[in-house]
């Protein structure tokens, strides 16, 4: 996996969200705006990208993407529960119809026996609705494995695109 490979899926995916009039916003954590950062690589970018939000702390979750304290303590930010949120919340605050979301374990430390190191969620929703979450465990180090997050979260994308 490389930067190339991301920069392949974005040129696929930019004529179909222009056709279908979509704006994609973001809300990351362990990726640290990477893929806010890919989208904005792509000269014209605007028509079809509205914000990110980088929500690092579990303080900017909440007071960013209204995840509730209650999931975070229940369930850790590294969870299903809170990239639902993010997502859903992300939506509720800006002007895109395609959100998505990551929260991940990204290393090299930081991991535990229920969420090791390259443990990633991502969810990916349209305003009111969650579309997908799903758990990735990525191999490689910080570096691959938020990559790896980057070329998912596109790939989760281009799945929405076609089902809907």
């Amino acid at each position: 996996m490389n930067e190339q490979v991301i920069a392949d899926y974005i040129a696929n995916l930019v004529p179909k969200l222009i056709a279908g009039s979509k704006v994609i916003a973001t809300a990351e954590s362990c990726t640290g705006g990477w893929v806010a950062k890919s989208i904005t690589d792509v000269d014209g970018s605007s028509q079809w990208f509205d914000s990110s939000i980088i929500t690092y702390s579990n303080k900017a979750k909440v007071e960013l993407l209204g995840v509730k304290q209650k999931t975070l303590d229940s369930y850790g930010a590294v969870s299903q529960a809170v990239v639902k949120e993010m997502a859903l919340g992300l939506l509720d605050r800006c002007n895109a119809n395609i959100g998505v979301s990551i929260s991940g374990v990204a290393g090299p430390g930081g991991g535990s026996d229920d969420k090791p190191v390259g443990m990633v969620w991502i969810a990916w929703a349209i305003p009111g609705m969650l579309i997908e979450s799903v758990r990735f465990q990525f191999k490689g180090d910080r570096k691959q494995v938020r990559m790896l997050a980057v070329a998912e979260a596109f790939k989760g994308i281009e799945r929405l695109l076609e089902n809907n």
